[in-house]
Parts: structure tokens; sequence; C-alpha cells
């Protein structure tokens, strides 16, 4: 009999899941509005998490391709002279420092060394400056795993005159991949390089991107530099025979640098930095951008919350209309129904609106991922979002969503007797009204949480847009250098200044935004071996007026100082300009410091000249250090200060000088404020998304607030006709219906703007100068979400105030 039964039972199971999908279908047209504002917000916030989870997935799972990625290791160094002031730590290396490890350590399998230098590339009439072009060690495909399509992976790199082009590359000069053998003239000495082989294109989630990768030993690197840890213009990476060597290795290369120092005249650290922690944990970034592992905690919180806000919107409209199901309820099981059959039933209804939801929301993230890919400054593709584990791990949290979601109106409903239902019991009892209270106080909290985050982001950035930097950097255009436009400085000076609005024009090696190199320097005061770590930046006559900084001692050097620095034959060529904190540093006043002897990295003997205000020279998350300026011996960038009146006119006239004096290379410049912007895309990025995502956040908490007073007034439709009928005034009714409202908001604002200052006040210790905490961000905060609590509410209660009270009464 027990198998006849479960026959019987499979046999009637598509019977009764056809039931349930049909009595859930009519449900929700029975309850259009409700079943509009589940379904809306329940698509906002699956929409939100879809496009977060691709944002997710591709920062976390930057480098994945790296086949060795967790033995590769990217060499720091850090180096300091004397015991004075703070150690000077970067990315770079020499050229010395890779065969050095490999010759010493047993754990390295091999290195490679690479330099990022933009080239200026020709192809018959095809003359473009390519920004993606990097030199490399022949060991570059041993090390990473970047496909080569043609060519041969061991020689593609190994000799000078060698260059490896990508798929996109390729076609953009030949039309064509089929192009071993053939060559590219490169950079302003143009010299003729080999195409040696072919890749795919990169990733989008590398570091090591490029279009053109030549051999390092194109580079032709002096012996000198070979044979020295000075030079540090490089980038080294690591290749371990094994992945736990990382921190045996790392012991031994302390006593090893600390005794190889002794040459130099300084300490010189070398430290091993894990691959794969680059993009998100490292302070110093690659060849591209580095993400931050702060902005993968931030979107996947708002991801959380955003899909919390949705299922609370779910279960308040559900638990609101209890009263309504429990009839319904009652009656099911006057008829027989069972508790886990009714069960069911909800758990259908609820799986459906999730299903709809995801397909809707399925459409809505294709439709907009470029907006989100512009939002991010991501690549992120509609491949991802259309894959097999997206699309499964996307119904994953639909079912969890519709299990947790409708799992609470379903056991409070099913589970009550049938007498009582019918009664209106349910209705009487406070454990459905405390339910929904809590959760509007949260989803309350998150909004004003949110709101107030965005805002101190907004803050943050606006201090940093009105910050005085120290120099201008408004109409001010940055252009390229090279040795044949150097020959010819001075007479292209002067074309350019001939023109319209044209102001200033200097030559530096790096702007003010960019900062300077490493240096160290020694006054006549000091010890012979005693040194302290500067930044410097050779630049000429003009640079200070160029750039707009601001003297405060003394004065800047002249024509005849720049020509005088490169007479050797005179004792104390050099002149300097230095900024307050080097002064500082050295124990001077800026008056007592003009006039004193210095000698920058003991090869340049020199008297300071003046001294010039400090200037942010590094971003806001950097103290200002030291720092020098002095003439050049080579520059590698023009700065060209513009009057703004007109500013096409004026970049016309540069473009026609530009094309005259130097046809060897395209036109291209970028404005110092750009380059300025560039420097905070990260949280200037995370502002935007906040900015949005923070919208959506209260949009939702908005429109499940609408659906519970909505519900709310028409179940105190005649309580208001009573009460208009007795002479309440419009005003007193309004407040009774949004009073309790108001309420929890006001408990939600004491939970979240806590909870925001503390995350804020984290995100703002990255800064060295950030802005104030003001309490009237937060009280701003906390009258937009009462604000729109009241507007939300009113908007539903002026329904009910409007209605004809007679007709309220009759209805009843």
């Amino acid at each position: 009999m027990l198998h006849v039964a479960d026959w019987h039972a499979a046999c009637a199971l598509p019977g009764m899941l056809k039931n349930y999908f049909r009595t859930a279908w009519r449900n929700l047209l029975r309850h259009k509005s409700i079943a509009v504002i589940n379904l809306a917000g329940l698509s906002i916030g699956f929409t939100c998490c879809m496009l977060i989870a691709l944002y997710l997935q591709h920062e976390l799972r930057y480098e994945d391709f790296q086949q060795k990625g967790d033995r590769i290791a990217r060499v720091l160094m850090e180096y300091q002279f004397g015991s004075e002031g703070q150690p000077t730590k970067g990315d770079y290396t020499s050229v010395r420092v890779g065969p050095v490890l490999q010759q010493n350590f047993p754990e390295v399998e091999t290195t490679v060394r690479m330099s990022k230098w933009p080239q200026i590339v020709r192809q018959g009439d095809k003359v473009l400056n390519e920004q993606q072009f990097l030199f490399a060690d022949s060991t570059f495909f041993q090390v990473f795993s970047f496909p080569l399509l043609q060519g041969n992976p061991k020689t593609a790199l190994a000799g000078p005159n060698k260059i490896v082009l990508t798929e996109s590359a390729a076609r953009k000069y030949f039309g064509s991949t089929n192009v071993l053998g053939k060559t590219l003239i490169v950079g302003t000495k143009a010299q003729a390089l080999e195409i040696t082989g072919i890749t795919a294109d990169c990733p989008s989630n590398t570091q090591i991107r490029y279009d053109f990768l030549a051999s390092f030993r194109t580079m032709n690197i002096s012996p000198e530099g070979e044979s020295t840890y000075w030079n540090a213009n490089y980038n080294t990476y690591v290749l371990l025979k094994d992945a736990a060597s990382f921190a045996p290795m790392q012991a031994r290369i302390d006593p090893f640098m600390k005794e190889e120092s002794k040459h130099y005249g300084a300490t010189i650290r070398l430290f091993l930095e894990p691959f794969r922690n680059i993009h998100l944990h490292s302070e110093y970034a690659a060849f591209e951008p580095n993400g931050s592992i702060m902005a993968v905690y931030v979107m996947g919180a708002v991801a959380l919350l955003i899909l919390l806000i949705a299922c609370f919107t779910y279960i308040n409209l559900s638990t609101a209309r209890s009263m309504e199901r429990a009839r319904e309820v009652g009656v099911r099981k006057v008829m027989g129904a069972g508790q886990h059959q009714l069960f069911g039933q909800f758990m259908t209804e609820s799986a459906m609106l999730c299903a709809v939801a995801v397909g809707v929301s399925a459409l809505l993230a294709a439709i907009l991922l470029p907006g989100f890919n512009n939002l991010t400054g991501k690549t992120l593709s509609l491949t991802s979002l259309l894959s097999v584990p997206f699309i499964t791990a996307s119904l994953g949290v639909a079912l969890l969503v519709s299990l947790a979601a409708g799992s609470y109106p379903a056991v409070i409903l099913t589970g009550y007797q049938p007498v009582k239902v019918l009664k209106g019991a349910f209705q009487r009892t406070n454990s459905g009204q405390w339910v929904r209270k809590s959760l509007i106080t949260f989803q309350f909290a998150i909004s004003v949480f949110l709101i107030a985050c965005t805002f101190i982001v907004r803050q943050q950035l606006k201090f940093i847009q009105e910050k005085k930097l120290g120099y201008d950097r408004d109409h001010i255009l940055v252009l390229p250098l090279d040795n044949k436009m150097l020959d010819q400085f001075d007479a292209l000076k002067q074309s350019l200044k001939s023109g319209p609005g044209v102001q200033e024009v200097s030559r530096c090696v790096r702007t003010p935004i960019e900062g300077g190199g490493g240096y160290n320097m020694r006054s006549a005061q000091m010890p012979a071996d005693q040194q302290m770590n500067v930044t410097a930046n050779p630049v000429d006559e003009d640079y200070i007026r160029a750039s707009g900084m601001r003297l405060i001692a003394g004065e800047s050097f002249s024509a005849q100082d720049v020509k005088n620095a490169e007479d050797t034959s005179i004792q104390d060529r050099y002149r300097f300009v230095l900024n307050e904190s080097a002064v500082k540093q050295l124990g001077w006043t800026p008056e007592q410091a003009v006039g004193q002897r210095l000698w920058l990295d003991d090869s340049r003997p020199g008297y300071v000249k003046g001294v010039v205000a400090d200037f942010h020279f590094e971003s806001f998350r950097h103290s200002i250090q030291p720092f020098v300026l002095f003439p050049p011996d080579w520059s590698q960038k023009m700065i060209v200060k513009l009057d703004g009146n007109n500013m096409q006119q004026s970049i016309s006239h540069i473009e026609g000088v530009w094309k005259k004096m130097a046809p060897h290379r395209p036109f291209e410049y970028t404005f110092m404020d750009q380059d300025f912007n560039n420097l905070y895309d990260a949280e200037i990025r995370l502002g935007r998304s906040m900015d949005v995502f923070a919208l959506v956040a209260v949009v939702l908490a908005c429109l499940g607030l609408f659906g519970l007073s909505a519900y709310t007034v028409r179940q105190r439709f005649k309580e208001i006709g009573i009460r208009k009928v007795l002479g309440a005034s419009a005003g007193s009714i309004l407040l009774m219906l949004s009073g309790g409202f108001v309420r929890l908001s006001l408990v939600a604002i004491c939970v979240g703007l806590p909870l925001a200052w503390w995350a804020a006040d984290s995100w703002l210790q990255d800064f060295s100068y950030r802005t104030p905490v003001s309490w009237l961000l937060f009280a701003a905060a906390g009258g937009i979400l009462i604000g729109l609590t009241m507007l939300t509410v009113g908007l539903q209660a002026l329904k009910g105030l409007a209605a004809n009270p007679v007709n309220s009464l009759r209805s009843e």
C-alpha cells in the first residue's frame, strides 16, 4: 500500500505544481500594484547586483590567467642616505637587480626586466605616438602567460632590434597579422625593429598591458648602467621555483643587500611583492593604474545593502497583505489543504516573482553595461554576463532571495489555525507590525548611511579640487619633448610665444603634478658621508613662472644659470631652488637658505638661489616632502601657459608651429588639470558610483514605503473618514499617518549616521590632507531621509484625504 501511495503522490505532483503556478499567477494579477512594486524593487536590486558582481569578478580575478602567477614577484627598492628623513621606496630598480638576484639566490628560476616608454612608431605614411610600448627581456614569455600566436617565445625577444606586436597592433599598421620578418621604424632615432612575434591582445584584467613589446637590449643600456644599483628607472620581476620561497628568500635578501649597500654610501633594500597582490593591495601601480581593495569592499557592501532593501520591501508588502492572505489560508485549510501545500503555494509565488525579476534584470544589465563601464572605467564584457557560471550564480542568488523573502510570510500565515485566522486574530497581533517596523527601520538606516557616505566622498573630492596646490594647473598644456626638439628648443620657444594667448613656455623632465625623481643631497654643514633623501626635477629658467609657483625667498635661476650647469669647468656650476620642507629639514629659514652651498648626488655642486612655497607634487594621500628644482641636462616635457581667453586659437597656433618644427612626431597634448584629475581617478569614480547607488537605494526604500503607505491608507480608510466627519484637520490626519514612519526614520538615523561617520573616517585616513567632517553633512543626510519619508507617505495620505468620507463609511 505504501508503494501505491507513493505512486499516486508522484502522479499528482505535476498537477499540483501546475495549480501552484496558476494560483500564483492569478494572485499577482489580482494585486497588480503590489506585484509591480515588488517586481520593480527586485529587478532594480538584481540589476545592481549583477553589474557590481561583474565588477568584483573582474577585479578579484586579475592575473588569474597567469599560470605561474603564484610564483611571480615584483621587486621593490627602498633606499636611504644617512639616518635623516624617511626612506624612499618604489617599484623601480636598476637593471643590475635582476641578474644579481638570479646569480646569488637559488630560489630564483629566472627574472625579467621591463620598462614602459611611449614611442613614435612609423610604418609608411602612418606615424603615431604609441603609449602602450614595453621593453622586456627575452625571458618575458617564460615568466608571463601571454600566448604567442606566431614566432618562437624563446627567441622572439633575444637580441636587439626585435619587436612583438599584438594582433590589433599588427592590423592597425599592416592590415593583417601575417607580418613576421617585416620592420617598424621606432623612436626619434628611427630604429628599424624586426617583427619576430604576434601575441593575442592583452586581456583587460592584467596590469601588464601592451601593444608593442620590444627586446630589452634594444634600449642599449651602457655598461655603467648595468653595474650600478642607481639609475633605477626599470621594473624587475622574479619567477621563483617554488611559491613557498617568498618568505625564506626575503629573509636572505636583507643581509645580502646590507652587504651590497656598503659600496654605495646608502642603505638599499629590496622587497619581493607577490604579483597577484599588486592590483588591489599595492600602493605602487604597475604598467596600469591599480585598483583598490577598499573599492571592492565598498562595491560589495553596496550590492548587499541594495539587495537587502529589495528583499525587505518584498517582505514588508507581503506581511502587510497578511490579513487578506490569512483569510485565503483559512478557507484553504477548511477545504483540506495541508500546511506544506500552503507553504509550497507561497514559495511558488516568491520563486515566480524572483525568476521574472532575474530575466528583467539580465536585460537591464545588458542595456546598462556600457554606462556602467564608463562609470567604473572598466571594460566589462557582455560575454561574462551571459556566461554559464554567471547565469548559474544569478539564478542561485534569486533562489536564495525567494527563499529568504518568501519564507517568513509563508511560515507565519500557514502556521495559524483556521478559526483564528478567519476571525482576524492575525490582524490583532503585534508580531507582524513589529517585523515590518524593524525592516523599514533597517531600510531607512541603509539609505541614510549611503547618503551620508556619498556626501563625505563628494566633500573630499571638492576639498581636493579647491585646495591650493602651490602651482597653477589651469590653462596649461603639456607636450612631449625629444632630442630633436631640444636641439632647437630656443627657436621653438620663441615661435610658440609669438602666438596669441601664449604666456610662458618651459621645458622639464616632469610637470608639477608628476613630481620628480629620487636624489640625495647634503649641505656644506653636513658631514661628507651624510645625505638626505629629496625629490628633484630638472627644469629650465621659465618653469617657476610657467607653473605659477610662488617664490618666498631669493629668485629663480636664469638662462645663464642653465648654461653654466652644462659647463664642467665651473666648480659650483649648479643653482638650486628648494621648497619649504627641504629648507626646514636642513635647519634653515627661507632667507637663510639663499646662498647656502649644496651637493645634489655629489656630482652637482652649487648654491641655493631661491625658495618656493611648498606645493603638492604627489597626491593628497602623501605629505609634502623635501623637493629641489635644478637646471636640466635633459628634458622630456614642455609646458605651455595660456591666458585662457581664446583657447582654440592658441592651440591652433601651437599646432602650426609643431608641424613646422617637429614634423617627425604627431601633435599630441594634455591639459595639466586633466592630469591632476587622473591622480584621483579612483576617488572620482567611487564618488560617481556612490551617487548612483545611493540614489538607487533611496528609490528602492521609497518604493517599498510607497506601497506600504498605500496599503496602510487603505486599511485605515474608514478611520480617516470618521476623523474627517468629526472635524479633524487635514494636517492632523497627515501627521497621524506619517508620524509612525517618521519615528522609524529617526531611529534609522540614530543607527545609520554613526556607522556612516565610522566608515567615512576610516576612508579619509588614507589621505594626509583631508576635509574636516562637518556635522552639517550628517544633518543634511538625516533631513533628506525625513523629507523623503514625509513626501512619500504624504502622497498616499492625500488620496485618503481627497476621498468623500460618506463613501468610505458606506464601503465599510
